[in-house]
């Protein structure tokens, strides 16, 4: 079972949240945790925390779940994700997303207009500009020159690339043109019996390999599990109607997107996700924002690392 965390894990910091932010990926190493995963929110940078992870602490792997490529442009982006992948001495892997037409509109004032052809011209290019340090694209959505010169830095590998792909035709683009998904709120079930063969009849019938599914799953072992499930069920009730989002919760029989925090014991909370595993999940980055105690982290991370430690 590969696993890994997301951060930040909660909103309780009180001193400088970068530094606090690299002392938990420490943490989370000395734990036996080997990933860490950096969700990009409206306060810190993640490629930049990524970056500054993977040169902090040895060893541990980095990525970002997810960066919005609205209205990031993908030169930008291929330059970010260079210097990251530098920084980290080749341990960076770059998730990014479409976000939801509501943020994206009336957070940065842009259209969200034919995302499912945005994101496939912007993956294109976004390709070619880590494979080849170069592009020259004219589509519908995008333009891209590199007319300044090639966008490489030295010592910095391709990596991987993977879109928190929902919708069916999100997914047959991820298949075709990224090397996997980063699923939020899909249960297993919905795992086994949509999200998994999609994107891997897409990646088949495009001839690239299997495609990794790095699943994300709101998960803390706690002793009062009716508190978190309250909490969850507020903090998540605004993915129950954005409408990927809701399709995934409707293909698993789930009414509210909180039931599927995983919460319980260390016994309860690996047997639940030892479900998606065997729904097809490549691996887990588990979530734990604006959940639990400081403590119930530590057990939880504790956990993650004895889980870790068996599979390998």
């Amino acid at each position: 079972m590969s696993l890994g965390i997301a951060l930040p894990a909660g909103d309780d910091h009180t001193g400088n949240l970068v530094t606090e932010l690299i002392d938990q990926v420490q943490e989370a190493a000395a734990a036996g945790i080997g990933t860490v995963w950096f969700a990009q929110r409206q306060d810190v940078d993640a490629m930049t925390l990524a970056a500054l992870a993977g040169q902090a602490v040895p060893g541990i792997r980095t990525g970002t779940s997810v960066v919005p490529i609205y209205p990031r442009h993908p030169i930008t982006l291929a330059a970010q994700a260079r210097t990251a992948q530098a920084a980290s001495a080749g341990r960076f892997q770059l998730g990014l997303g479409l976000s939801s037409k509501t943020f994206v509109e009336e957070s940065f004032g842009v259209r969200f207009d034919r995302p499912i052809r945005h994101l496939r011209e912007y993956l294109t290019v976004l390709g070619d500009l880590l494979r080849e340090g170069a592009a020259d694209f004219e589509g519908e959505t995008l333009r891209a020159r590199t007319v300044f010169g090639p966008v490489t830095v030295a010592g910095a590998g391709v990596p991987p690339v993977l879109v928190a792909a929902m919708g069916p035709q999100a997914l047959r683009a991820t298949g075709e043109l990224a090397d996997g998904t980063v699923p939020f709120l899909a249960a297993p079930k919905a795992l086994a019996e949509y999200v998994v063969p999609t994107i891997g009849a897409a990646a088949r019938a495009a001839g690239r390999p299997a495609p990794r599914v790095a699943s994300m799953v709101p998960a803390l072992v706690t002793a009062d599990p009716e508190a978190v499930r309250r909490r969850a069920r507020e903090q998540f009730a605004f993915y129950e109607g954005i409408p990927s989002y809701r399709d995934v919760l409707d293909r698993a029989g789930i009414e509210r997107a909180g039931d599927l925090m995983v919460i319980g014991d260390e016994e309860t909370v690996a047997a639940e996700l030892r479900r998606y595993t065997e729904a097809g999940a490549t691996e887990l980055i588990v979530s734990q924002t604006g959940m639990g105690t400081g403590e119930e982290r530590r057990r939880t991370w504790r956990l993650l690392g004895e889980l870790s430690a068996a599979s390998s």
